[in-house]
């Protein structure tokens, strides 16, 4: 089967968290693995260090994003593309997997358009247009190397650095970018890993729904979690079997995703 694994920030730090290595390395004879990471703790970390310290901003619909500019673009790219996709790269090629780290950009893999505004939810509450930096929404995708390294025997481990159509790095969503690979691949699962074992309400964790339930409920839920539930219906929607939102802290976060233990599943 293909396993398109979305690896949340919070899961990555120094180093992977180790029950998703021993996970990978268990299941990788038995399955295909695409990983998309996301670091975005790092970005931020990394950029305040560089006196460029990160701004936020909200859209009306309750995202919440990096504004990226001219020179956040330079250190999301730098850190994304480079510090964290080859810790990724290294820690998993020491124990024996055959990986090999790309962005969007190699290839034309992700092809973004560039947002030349945006509308936000300024301080005071209100509507503003702003300039729309360099944050892209995916447009195309080329799978040409991707399907190159997967009839290898290789696993790509994406960051989510996109192209524009000016030729410029541009910052695309980590859950969207996994989401839109397992569409265009027919993958048989997505899942996205984060620090939670799933959708919670009310302290409950909600085990399954479907994507008109999970319409609803997007409106309740925060920024990280309302990004990831947005990628999974349009994954799904797509053709996706299943999208599993899960913690990759649990002691067998792929596993337990596929056999439904302490997770959320959306699916038709």
């Amino acid at each position: 089967m293909l396993i398109v694994v979305k690896i949340g920030g919070d899961l990555i730090e120094d180093r992977l968290h180790e029950n998703l290595v021993n996970d990978l390395l268990s299941l990788k004879s038995e399955h295909v693995f695409i990983l998309v990471h996301g670091g975005g703790d790092k970005v931020t970390d990394i950029s305040t260090r560089l006196g460029h310290p990160p701004i936020f901003i909200t859209s009306p619909d309750g995202f919440r994003s990096r504004y990226t500019d001219k020179e956040e673009s330079k250190i999301f790219t730098m850190v994304m593309a480079g510090l964290i996709n080859k810790q990724i790269v290294s820690e998993l090629g020491s124990q024996g997997m055959s990986v090999v780290g790309i962005s969007g950009l190699d290839a034309r893999l992700l092809t973004a358009s560039r947002k030349r505004q945006l509308i936000i939810i300024n301080e005071k509450g209100r509507k503003q247009l702003i300039e729309g930096g360099y944050t892209g929404k995916i447009k195309e995708i080329d799978t040409r190397i991707l399907r190159l390294l997967l009839e290898n025997g290789i696993t790509p481990v994406i960051a989510p650095v996109a192209l524009s159509e000016e030729f410029e790095p541009l910052n695309v969503d980590g859950d969207r970018v996994a989401a839109s690979i397992a569409s265009i691949l027919n993958a048989d699962y997505l899942i996205l890993l984060t620090d939670v074992n799933g959708i919670m309400m009310g302290g409950t964790l909600i085990e399954e729904l479907n994507t008109i339930e999970a319409k609803e409920l997007i409106k309740e839920l925060g920024p990280g979690m309302k990004s990831k539930v947005h990628a999974a219906i349009n994954a799904v929607e797509k053709g996706v079997k299943e999208v599993i939102i899960a913690s990759g802290l649990s002691y067998h976060p792929i596993k337990w995703s596929m056999d439904h233990k302490e997770c959320t599943v959306i699916k038709r």
